[in-house]
């Protein structure tokens, strides 16, 4: 088969899995479809619930009450959908790594995924409560707090987004130790430099109140330290002149 011929065939195979990817996540959005409603009130529930009494969310927008619900549900399809879309996507580089290689990656992206659901988890039933009591208590007197409901969401999913990526730094912090690209001694001696990227990126991305930037740059150091004490059992990757020897493999294609 030509080279012409077996990229052809690799965008072909492409194609494939992104539709079944695609037509997984369409499928369990259809199915969710009628729960909208109720998906976009569990997502606002820590709002909400720090609302004053008689406290409502607001719709400034004339179809804004049916979009917003529907973004909700087609995200919530896209996360249940997620563990498939990985397989599609693990499935199409699976043929073109190494066995040594395989047994690294297929690890790490079911971690990077479940460390992902943990970061929402952690800013929805932990982050969110604190930012919405603190908003709460410093709301002026006579001003009624409400928020729209699209302006929320976007709130939500930079959140979310934000905490989910923070809490995936031990798995960039093991990928580049096992590529090669930096030692674990430069990881410790950059240390200072992390915790000042921590507190800035939490400054940027919760409220201007110390307590929520804390639980952020807090998660964050943490996870730097664990993904260094993980590397430890990983290592580099052999060099160049060894990794036939090391893999003892064949590519499975």
């Amino acid at each position: 088969m030509s080279t012409q011929e077996t990229f052809i065939s690799h965008l072909v195979e492409l194609r494939t899995r992104l539709i079944r990817a695609l037509l997984a996540v369409v499928v369990i959005f259809v199915c969710l479809f009628p729960w909208a409603k109720d998906l976009y009130s569990f997502l606002a529930n820590p709002l909400l619930a720090a609302l004053p009494a008689g406290g409502q969310m607001i719709a400034t927008d004339v179809v804004g009450v049916f979009v917003v619900p529907m973004k909700v549900a087609f995200l919530v399809a896209f996360l249940i959908a997620l563990p498939y879309v990985l397989y599609q996507l693990w499935a199409f580089v699976a043929p073109g790594l190494y066995v040594h290689e395989k047994r690294l990656v297929l690890p790490l992206v079911v971690a990077s995924s479940l460390l992902f659901f943990i970061g929402m988890s952690f800013a929805y039933f932990l982050v969110f409560p604190v930012i919405f009591k603190f908003m709460a208590s410093i709301a002026p007197e006579g001003v009624a707090w409400m928020t729209d409901i699209e302006k929320y969401l976007t709130f939500a999913l930079t959140t979310f987004v934000a905490f989910g990526v923070t809490f995936e730094v031990p798995v960039v912090v093991i990928v580049l130790v096992r590529a090669g690209l930096v030692s674990i001694e430069k990881l410790k001696e950059a240390r200072p430099y992390v915790i000042v990227g921590a507190f800035v990126v939490g400054a940027i991305f919760t409220p201007p109140d110390v307590l929520s930037q804390l639980m952020l740059a807090v998660p964050l150091c943490l996870l730097y330290e664990l993904g260094i004490f993980l590397s430890r059992f990983v290592g580099a990757r052999p060099a160049a002149g060894n990794e036939e020897a090391v893999a003892g493999e064949e590519r499975q294609r």
